[in-house]
């Protein structure tokens, strides 16, 4: 029966001696990361584990990380991925909510909570911890199996762990390969961090082609460019941050990156000007918008060749449901709405999560007769090309009207003087909210001058009634979003029925 460690066990069997992995100066090859997973298995047996128990791990990427996530399920454990930023509040709710019992760290946890029996440091002390363990044979998990908890959400007690299956996952991997090829040759950057779905989503893909994975750290444009050129990737995917800084870099200090063949993007909206850049600094190149959800797996559609489509309509779209996977829309009433009206984005297929952990009344309410409500609100035209307007809570209604803050974004993105924008809505006491503007410029520029280009491009009613301008960047996730809960928080403070939907 399939499982998470079915694509290693396939390339171990036809590409036992090709490099796997790189991780700054080291190189393994499939047969060596067989072996540590399989060891790291009889460790945890060693440690009075069984299945279905939970294994935690928080920390920068690595080749450890890449083990524990694949590692971990083969032993028919749990795999629970911790966002590296978390508070100590945070994480230690987390590992409470998961009922972890054992944790590899890349950084001091006081006050753990009792369910965590063994600490291990994600560097010396998990290699003191395989070193002479047996190697054992890999479980046979059931592809119903939980395979990894992925924990999503803001604030501590508020985190809910995503229950994904051996059989999302897989399914994900091979939705992966139907939208894009992978190959031996492939060579995949993991920049995003591996705890997010951005990080960890080809990991399985490329593992399964026994291609190979070159991994940073932490994402940093100038470092990133550099390992592209230095171990001749041929692909990677990035958040729309991530790739505007990398385009940034390349555009300002070029690297000769002969061997990349596409950039792929996901984990948040992208402004067409993001993509103009994007094409001016890797005019070669192909882009591929990806959108998903942690709940999904996360892939659910995806379009290719966005550089051919930079004065298309379809380039505002993310694309085609991918194959296996299906998409619907829903009104407000629950009921189906027609191609070109807006509505709540469902999406079922065998990528969709079990469900919350220990979260029977979320799961029921986001899970609806097979189908995940993903909280997006978007249209598909005639050909089933899904476009996102916002998230439903992110949508400000002023006046009535209901002002979608992608398509102002999008607007403002268009001057040249604007390197960042977040749009959201502020208390107004005649319009009931009003659209506000955060911008993080190129060089000066008034605010004044931004409104007044929003006005050729958008409704009034859309343009921006204030913009603020900052000189340091956007607050941002650790997985590379704009925390535009961060950026709001203020103007609502005191406005209890307001946050509860921020």
């Amino acid at each position: 029966m399939a499982s998470i460690i079915s694509p290693l066990e396939r390339a171990e069997r036809v590409a036992a001696d090709r490099e796997a992995v790189t991780c700054g100066g080291l190189r393994l090859t499939y047969a060596q990361v067989a072996d540590r997973c399989r060891r790291l298995g009889g460790a945890l047996a060693g440690l009075g584990l069984k299945r279905g128990d939970r294994v935690a791990v928080v920390g920068p990427n690595c080749h450890r990380y890449l083990e524990l996530y694949q590692g971990v399920p083969g032993a028919g454990m749990i795999i629970v991925p911790l966002n590296a930023r978390y508070a100590a509040a945070e994480l230690n709710y987390a590992l409470a909510d998961a009922g972890a019992r054992v944790l590899f760290t890349g950084r001091e946890v006081p006050d753990l909570p009792q369910c965590v029996e063994h600490v291990f440091d994600l560097g010396a002390g998990y290699e003191a911890l395989i070193a002479s363990a047996p190697a054992l044979p890999f479980a046979g998990a059931g592809e119903d199996d939980v395979a990894g908890l992925m924990y999503t959400g803001g604030t501590t007690g508020g985190s809910k762990g995503v229950m994904l299956s051996h059989r999302n996952l897989l399914a994900n991997a091979g939705h992966f390969q139907w939208v894009w090829p992978f190959a031996p040759e492939t060579r995949w950057l993991v920049a995003a961090p591996l705890f997010h779905a951005a990080g960890s989503v080809a990991v399985l893909a490329t593992t399964w082609q026994a291609g190979h994975q070159v991994l940073l750290a932490a994402f940093d444009p100038a470092r990133a460019l550099d390992a592209m050129a230095a171990h001749r990737v041929t692909h990677t995917l990035l958040v729309p941050s991530m790739l505007a800084a990398l385009s940034e870099e390349q555009l300002a200090r070029p690297r000769a990156l002969p061997e990349l063949r596409g950039i792929s993007h996901g984990g948040s909206p992208i402004a067409t000007e993001t993509l103009r850049r994007a094409h001016a600094a890797f005019p070669a190149i192909e882009l591929l918008h990806l959108y998903g959800a942690t709940e999904t797996a996360p892939i659910v559609t995806g379009m290719r060749h966005e550089e051919t489509l930079l004065d298309d309509p379809r380039i505002r779209s993310c694309g085609q449901a991918v194959p296996g996977v299906e998409v619907a829309l829903r009104g407000l009433d629950d009921e189906p709405v027609t191609w070109g009206e807006v509505g709540e984005v469902l999406v079922r297929g065998p990528n969709v999560m079990l469900g919350y952990w220990n979260r029977p009344q979320q799961t029921g309410a986001a899970l609806t007769e097979g189908w995940y409500r993903t909280g997006d609100l978007g249209y598909l035209d005639a050909t089933a090309h899904l476009y996102l307007v916002d998230r439903a809570k992110d949508m400000i209604v002023s006046g009535g009207e209901n002002v979608y803050g992608i398509e102002v974004e999008d607007a403002l993105y268009q001057h040249e003087a604007v390197l960042e924008a977040a749009v959201f809505g502020v208390p107004d006491q005649r319009w009931g909210e009003a659209v506000y503007a955060v911008v993080v410029p190129r060089h000066a520029v008034e605010p004044e001058a931004l409104i007044d280009h929003c006005r050729t491009l958008i409704a009034g009613y859309k343009t921006p009634k204030h913009i603020e301008l900052r000189t340091e960047p956007l607050p941002k996730s650790a997985a590379g979003k704009v925390l535009k809960r961060e950026l709001r928080a203020p103007f609502w403070e005191g406005r209890a029925e307001a946050i509860a939907g921020a």
